[in-house]
């Protein structure tokens, strides 16, 4: 485009002449445009500056008449200066790799195995790190009471006096003598794994005879249990999930320690276990629980075997909870600790 300061520089021509040769371009504009595709126009405003536009062949003829749903689209983009741009799909984030290069950062044992598990309940999104089973210690009275609960829905009834005692001191307090009285109670092995088939728990299984200790589990399993105890969709009523909350909110102060290590506060119930191995002298430590994370909940579960001390189990078991954690919560939770010698 010309310059009006060039316009008034150079010579007036004919009126008539210059008609002429305007009518002679728009027809060779539009029988240009005609036969080689759509006219697209792109309008770009700039402040102090004119829209400028351009003439682009399409590759199909009739998608792009003036005339056609997308040629009236196109132009009234155009005259409101917009340019249409495809939708970009939002890459999707492998949040298990995310957790095993946060793992990357968390110092084990020669002689340790650990896996962690990581669920976002308000995404429904989760992560884990690690497979295969492990001894529960003592997470295993979580899975003791739930069935309990479970088995008291059943039959219409609330937790004798008793019941309620014994559990408050196995969750409380980690007591053995209450949580094996309880396993009597339930129906041993056998009504423990009855009751995770309802609970979704598909690869834990009760120990042998009075050994509930040595049941065997997995970091997803754990994930599916506290689901059950933390989550609205659950086999356990409001009541059985709330009262079991509570108590995994009220644990020793001994025992504070694990997946806690992870909330940014006070934010957190959990439950907590510990076994040494009588055949090897190393230490089962697990953790699982719910973590409060700048007011957002996470559900994280840790199990670790084959640790030379249970001060360094416990290390572990908080390095990798903040590293689960992490996955979803980034600054809020570091995966920078490390076993401590």
């Amino acid at each position: 485009m010309e310059s009006s300061r060039a316009d008034l520089s150079r010579p007036s021509r004919p009126l008539r002449r210059r008609t002429l040769m305007y009518t002679a371009l728009a027809s060779v504009a539009v029988l240009g445009g005609t036969a080689a595709g759509t006219v697209y126009v792109k309008a770009q405003a700039h402040s102090g500056t004119s829209a400028v536009s351009s003439i682009t062949p399409s590759a199909s003829s009739s998608a792009s008449s003036p005339s056609s749903p997308s040629g009236l689209a196109a132009a009234s983009a155009a005259a409101n200066g917009e340019t249409s741009v495809e939708p970009v799909a939002k890459p999707t984030v492998d949040h298990d790799d995310v957790l095993a290069d946060a793992m990357k950062s968390v110092s084990v044992e020669d002689s340790a195995v650990v896996s962690a598990a990581v669920l976002d309940p308000d995404s429904g999104e989760s992560a884990s790190y690690g497979d295969g089973a492990y001894d529960t210690a003592s997470i295993v009275k979580v899975d003791i009471l739930a069935t309990l609960l479970l088995q008291a829905q059943d039959a219409d009834r609330h937790l004798t006096a008793r019941e309620k005692s014994y559990a408050t001191s196995m969750i409380e307090n980690s007591d053995n003598a209450s949580a094996s009285a309880l396993w009597r109670i339930i129906g041993k092995a056998d009504g423990l794994d009855a009751a995770n088939a309802r609970l979704g728990l598909t690869d834990t299984e009760g120990g042998d005879d009075m050994l509930w200790g040595l049941t065997q589990t997995t970091a997803a399993d754990q994930l599916t249990l506290l689901q059950q105890v933390f989550g609205d969709d659950s086999e356990l009523s409001e009541a059985s999930r709330t009262y079991l909350q509570g108590l995994m909110g009220q644990i020793a102060v001994d025992q504070h320690w694990g997946v806690s290590a992870a909330a940014d506060g006070s934010g957190w119930a959990l439950k907590n276990g510990w076994l040494p191995r009588s055949r090897t002298g190393l230490w089962d430590i697990n953790s699982i629980g719910r973590v409060t994370v700048a007011g957002h909940d996470y559900l994280v579960a840790v199990l670790s075997k084959g640790n030379s001390t249970q001060a360094k189990g416990i290390s572990l078991a908080e390095a990798a909870a903040r590293a689960a954690v992490s996955v979803f919560a980034g600054d809020g939770a570091s995966a920078s600790a490390t076993v401590s010698p």
